[in-house]
């Protein structure tokens, strides 16, 4: 007999993930950026960690919430300064809702089961 145990994956951590990865791939791909794909893959990669960390436990939210925090703040700060909105705009909107998303789960109450 096999016991399951269900765990909620976190489907738009993840999605979260490969969104940045997926930006540092195509700045490397359109102007052979390397900081590009070097800053997509690692911020990307801690995202991922962050999206199975809070997978794993609902409370462990703290690799994805300071990725996500430094995401805004540095892809927001290009954003203003430049007032492109591709990738830095997209990035830092996507960046704050999920720092929103986040901070929503750090108050919310556990529920009992």
């Amino acid at each position: 007999m096999f016991i399951v145990f269900s765990m909620a994956v976190d489907w738009l951590g993840f999605g979260y993930a490969a969104l940045v990865a997926s930006g540092g791939l195509i700045g490397y791909a359109k102007a052979g950026s390397v900081p590009s794909l070097a800053a997509g893959l690692f911020f990307g990669s801690l995202a991922g960690l962050g999206a199975y960390q809070l997978s794993q436990n609902p409370n462990n939210v703290w690799i994805s919430l300071i990725t996500s925090g430094t995401l805004t703040a540095v892809m927001g700060t290009r954003f203003y300064n430049s007032g492109k909105f591709m990738p830095a705009g997209i990035i830092a909107g996507v960046s704050l809702l999920m720092v929103g998303r986040l901070a929503l789960k750090m108050v919310e109450k556990p529920h009992d089961k």
